[in-house]
C-alpha cells in the first residue's frame, strides 16, 4: 500500500512508500520516515568510506513484512510478492498458469504482502517504522540483518506524524541504535540511509543534508531534506549521521517516476522521540491543546495592528477551551510560549503540543499594542478536535453600503439561512465586490462575512466605516478585518488609502 500527502495510490508491490502528486505536473513524493542528522560542532572532511559506520548500525536496521487479508482481487494475480520491482514492471501481465480474473467470478478473501524498513531503539525489543508501512495488518514480521525473523506486535500509531512504535520478543539483548539531536543538524552534513528499497534487501546510500525543516503536509512536520538516495521500500528505514545516531525517519521522495532523483525527505529524530515516547508510555500520542485557531501575520497586518515585527501567532478565533477560559481573545497575538519565543504559528503549534496534558504554562500576549501575561491549563487535543465554536449574540440594522469596493450588508434571518451560519450570528456580508479593489487582491469574495475591524466586532455599516477611519487618523495605511467563509475565521489587511 502506498500512502501519499496529495494522492493515494496503491501499487501492491512495496507498502513503504508514499507518491504525490503535485507541482510542475506528474511530479510524485514517495514517503519513508527518516530522522534528522546531528551534526558536530566542528567540521568534518568528506570521509574515505562509509564501510564500518554500515558494519556498525546494520545489525538494528530491519525490513518489515506485512500481511493483510482483503477481499477484492486485483484483475490478475501476479506470481511475484508485494515488494517485489517485478510486480510494478509486469500489473497486468497474463501468466500462463495463473488464472485469468473472470468478470462475475465472487470475491474470494486472499492475503496481500508488503514490505518496509524500521530500527531497533532499545535492546528490549521496540522497533520505529512509518505508520503506513503497517497500516490495515493483521500480521508483521521483522527480518533482522543476519536473516532471523521474529513476529511484531503494534504497541501504538501516530497518523500526523506517520510514525508507528512495534515490539519484538528476543531471546537475548537486540543490537540498537540511538536518536541523534536533529536540532543540531546542518545543512551539508554527510548522512547514510539504510532500508529495503524495491524490495531489495538491506542497501546503503549516502548523501547529505540538503535542507532542514521542510513541510509537506502534516500539522506537525518538520523534515530534512537529502540527497541520499531513497526509493520504495525505504519508508520505515533510518538516517544516520556520521556517528551512527538516527537523524530521522526516511519518509518521503519528490519525483516524476517514484524513483529517487535526490530529493527525499525524513522526518526530524526530535519529532519522533517524543511521539516515540508516548507511545511506549500510553500506546498513543497525548499532545497539549490550546483551543485557538491562528493564522500567520503578514507585513501588512503586523503594520496596521501596530506591531514593531510581524511575528507571532495571530488568535483568529476563541471557541470553549483552555485559551478562552484563561482570557485570550480573538485578536491576540502569541509572541511567547512557556518561556519559549514564538515566530510564526507553526512554532506555536509545536511547542503547545509538545507541552503536557493538564501543565498550566504562561502565554504572552500583545493586545491593542501592549503585552500581556496569561496562565493556560492546558487540554488534550485528541479529546478536543471536532469541538463546535459557539455563536455571537446581537442583531445589527439592515442597511446597505459600499465600502472599500466591497457591497456590504449586515446579517439577518435570511443570510444566516442562505449561508448556513449560526444563529445569533453578526457581521457585515458581501453582496458584491469589484474586481479591481484591494479587498478582491486580498481574497474576498461574494458570501465572505466580516465580523471585526481594528480589532472591534462590526454589526453594522457604521461600525467598519469608524475603523476605516480610525486607522487613517491613526497614520496606518490598513485596517485589520476579521472574515468569516464557510465558518473558518481569517484576518486581512485592507489598505485605507
Amino acid at each position: 500500500m502506498i500512502k501519499t500527502t496529495l494522492s493515494l495510490f496503491a501499487p501492491k508491490a512495496i507498502r513503504g512508500t508514499r507518491l504525490v502528486t503535485g507541482v510542475l505536473g506528474a511530479m510524485m513524493l514517495s514517503t519513508a520516515l527518516a530522522v534528522t542528522p546531528m551534526a558536530p560542532a566542528f567540521a568534518r572532511a568528506a570521509p574515505d568510506s562509509f564501510a564500518d559506520l554500515a558494519e556498525r548500525v546494520s545489525p538494528a536496521v530491519v525490513m518489515i513484512t506485512t500481511t493483510q487479508t482483503v477481499s477484492t482481487p486485483t484483475q490478475q494475480d501476479s506470481p511475484f510478492p508485494d515488494g517485489s520491482p517485478f510486480s510494478d514492471l509486469f500489473p497486468n501481465f497474463p501468466f500462463p498458469h495463473m488464472p485469468q480474473q473472470q468478470p462475475n467470478r465472487p470475491q474470494q478473501p486472499r492475503h496481500s504482502q508488503a514490505l518496509g524498513s524500521g530500527f531497533v531503539i532499545s535492546e528490549d525489543g521496540y522497533i520505529v517504522t512509518n505508520n503506513h508501512v503497517i497500516e490495515n495488518a493483521d500480521e508483521i514480521q521483522i527480518e533482522f540483518y543476519g536473516g532471523e525473523k521474529l513476529d511484531a506486535k503494534l504497541i501504538g500509531t501516530d497518523t500526523k506524524t506517520d510514525i508507528a512504535l512495534l515490539k519484538v520478543e528476543a531471546n537475548k539483548p537486540l543490537p540498537f541504535v540511538p536518536f541523534a539531536d536533529s536540532d543540531q543538524a546542518r545543512v551539508g552534513d554527510w548522512v547514510m540511509a539504510m532500508g529495503n528499497p524495491l524490495g531489495q534487501g538491506f542497501s546503503v546510500s549516502a548523501g547529505i543534508v540538503s535542507a532542514r525543516n521542510r513541510e509537506l503536509s502534516g500539522t506537525y512536520d518538520d523534515y530534512l531534506q537529502t540527497d541520499a538516495a531513497i526509493n520504495r521500500g525505504n519508508s520505515g528505514g533510518p538516517l544516520f549521521n556520521m556517528d551512527g545516531q538516527v537523524l530521522g525517519v526516511n519518509t518521503a521522495i519528490l519525483s516524476p517516476n517514484g524513483g529517487s532523483i535526490g530529493i527525499g525527505f525524513s522526518m526530524a529524530s526530535n519529532v519522533v522521540k517524543k511521539v516515540v515516547d508516548q507511545l511506549k508510555q500510553f500506546g498513543e500520542t497525548r499532545r497539549g491543546w490550546l483551543g485557538v485557531k491562528i493564522q500567520e501575520i503578514t507585513p501588512e497586518m503586523g503594520e496596521a495592528m501596530g506591531l514593531p515585527k510581524p511575528e507571532g501567532a495571530l488568535v483568529s478565533e476563541v471557541p470553549d477551551g483552555p485559551a478562552k477560559d484563561a482570557g485570550i481573545l480573538a485578536g491576540d497575538v502569541i509572541i511567547n510560549f512557556d518561556g519559549g519565543e514564538v515566530k510564526n504559528s507553526r512554532d506555536l503549534v509545536r511547542r503547545v503540543a509538545d507541552a503536557p496534558v493538564g501543565e498550566a504554562v504562561r502565554v504572552v500576549v500583545v493586545r491593542e499594542g501592549k503585552e500581556q501575561t496569561l496562565l493556560v491549563k492546558l487540554g488534550r487535543r485528541e479529546t478536543a478536535e471536532g469541538e463546535a465554536i459557539p455563536a455571537a449574540v446581537n442583531r445589527p440594522a439592515e442597511t446597505q453600503g459600499e465600502v472599500l469596493g466591497m457591497t456590504l450588508m449586515p446579517l439577518n434571518d435570511q443570510l444566516i439561512q442562505e449561508l448556513n451560519l449560526s444563529s445569533g450570528q453578526t457581521g457585515l456580508v458581501v453582496k458584491s465586490i469589484e474586481e479591481t479593489s484591494a479587498a478582491y487582491d486580498r481574497g474576498l469574495r461574494e458570501g465572505d462575512v466580516i465580523v471585526e475591524a481594528g480589532q472591534q466586532p462590526v454589526a453594522q455599516l457604521a461600525d467598519l466605516e469608524n475603523q476605516v477611519k480610525a486607522a487613517k487618523d491613526g497614520g496606518r495605511k490598513s485596517v485589520l478585518i476579521l472574515v468569516r467563509r464557510a465558518g473558518e475565521p481569517r484576518f486581512v489587511a485592507l489598505p485605507v488609502d
